[in-house]
């Protein structure tokens, strides 16, 4: 699949197989997610993969709204995406490097999750990124290090379905030149 075709077709998937995503797969894709653009190639981000069906329902029950919920509880995988906190967007001295602050960091998560993301539908599997949910709740279930932060949430699978593109702005009203 070239790049243009993947960026065209890859939908938000919110219904997946019970199919078990691979280790080996999901290595792979983590690997091409690695070469996500960041901060000063600070490389921030990292992955937590939850494959524990009741640690899934915990996540669904207890930390997430009704409407991500649903796609938790029966998706084999979900991926907790994380960042390193105080480096991107951060000078050596631990001032920040521009007006934006710490949302650099975000955005660096937002770059990784993409990248992910298309890779995974290359692959053959569906995804969908969620930014809803009870950040403290799952951080204290999945244990995660004081110096890390949770970025998004993303479901992983084999595709139950196959949405239609929802429609998108033209070049125009996205565009201006100057």
């Amino acid at each position: 699949m070239n790049t243009m075709d993947c960026i065209f077709s890859r939908r938000s998937i919110r219904k997946f197989k019970p199919d078990p995503v691979g280790h080996q797969l999901l290595e792979t894709v983590i690997q091409a997610a690695s070469y996500s653009p960041s901060w000063k190639n600070s490389q921030i981000t990292r992955y937590i993969a939850i494959e524990d069906s009741s640690i899934l329902a915990k996540i669904a029950d207890d930390f997430t709204p009704s409407f991500n919920s649903h796609i938790i509880r029966q998706a084999p995988l979900l991926l907790a995406v994380t960042f390193v906190k105080g480096r991107s967007g951060f000078e050596r001295d631990g001032s920040f490097s521009t007006k934006k602050g710490d949302r650099w960091q975000m955005f660096d998560v937002g770059a990784a999750c993409q990248t992910f993301c298309l890779a995974a539908h290359e692959a053959g599997l569906g995804t969908v990124i969620m930014g809803i949910f009870d950040e403290d709740g799952i951080g204290e279930l999945l244990d995660i290090p004081a110096d890390r932060e949770l970025g998004a949430l993303i479901a992983v699978g084999y595709p139950d379905i196959a949405p239609e593109a929802p429609k998108r702005k033209s070049v125009d009203e996205l565009l201006t030149y100057r």
